[in-house]
C-alpha cells in the first residue's frame, strides 16, 4: 500500500468494493427505471376487457317502435323493435334508389324482421346519429339522421340522403331467445 493510500485509510481492495457497489446500484436503478417505463407501454397493448366480450341485452319490455343504444366493444349499437309499418317500408324500399343498395332481408333476419341491430357509427365521419328514442331526430325515413352532416338512414340503417357513402354496419349478433340478443 502506498503512503498516500495509507494516510487516507484507503486500500485498493476498498476501491474495488466501492466501484462494485456503485456499479450494482447504478445497474439496479437502470433496470428498475426500464421496467417502470416499459410496463405501461406493454400493459397498454392488452385488449380492453370489453373489446373481446359480447353483450346480451334482454328486450322483452320493448314496445313496437322503441329502440335502445347499448355499448359493445366501446361502440354504440342500435337495437330497434320495428312496427309493422316500419317493416313494410324497409322491405319495400326500391333498391335502385339507394346510395348503398342492400335488401332489408340482408340486414335483418327475415323471420325476425321486427328487430334491427346496427352499429351506431355513421359512415361519413364517424358521428353517432341519434334516433333510438321516439322523440329523437329520425330524418325523412324514420330511421336515423346525423345532424352534423345531414346523412339520413332509413329504418333498416341504409343511407338514403347525404354524404354518407355506406349503410350503417350490421354487427355480428344472434338471438338466444325471442327477446334476448347476443351481440358479438
Amino acid at each position: 500500500m502506498s503512503d498516500a493510500a495509507a494516510v487516507h485509510g484507503h486500500g485498493l481492495a476498498d476501491e474495488a468494493t466501492k466501484r462494485d457497489f456503485l456499479k450494482l446500484v447504478t445497474g439496479g436503478a437502470a433496470a428498475i427505471g426500464t421496467v417502470a417505463f416499459a410496463w405501461p407501454l406493454i400493459d397498454s397493448m392488452h385488449p380492453a376487457r370489453d373489446a373481446l366480450s359480447s353483450v346480451e341485452p334482454d328486450f322483452s319490455p320493448f314496445v313496437c317502435g322503441a329502440g335502445v343504444t347499448v355499448m359493445w366493444q366501446g361502440k354504440p349499437v342500435f337495437v330497434r323493435h320495428h312496427t309493422k309499418q316500419e317493416i313494410k317500408a324497409a322491405q319495400g324500399a326500391p333498391l335502385a334508389r339507394l346510395i348503398d343498395p342492400q335488401a332489408d332481408s340482408a340486414r335483418a333476419e327475415p323471420d325476425r324482421a321486427q328487430w334491427i341491430v346496427l352499429a351506431g357509427i355513421g359512415t361519413h365521419l364517424g358521428c353517432v346519429p341519434p334516433g333510438c328514442k321516439a322523440a329523437g331526430l329520425r330524418g325523412d325515413r324514420g330511421g336515423w339522421c346525423c345532424p352534423c352532416h345531414g346523412s339520413q338512414y332509413d329504418t333498416s340503417g341504409r343511407v338514403r340522403h347525404g354524404p354518407a357513402p355506406a349503410n350503417l354496419a350490421v354487427p355480428p349478433y344472434a338471438f338466444d331467445t325471442d327477446t334476448k340478443i347476443k351481440i358479438g
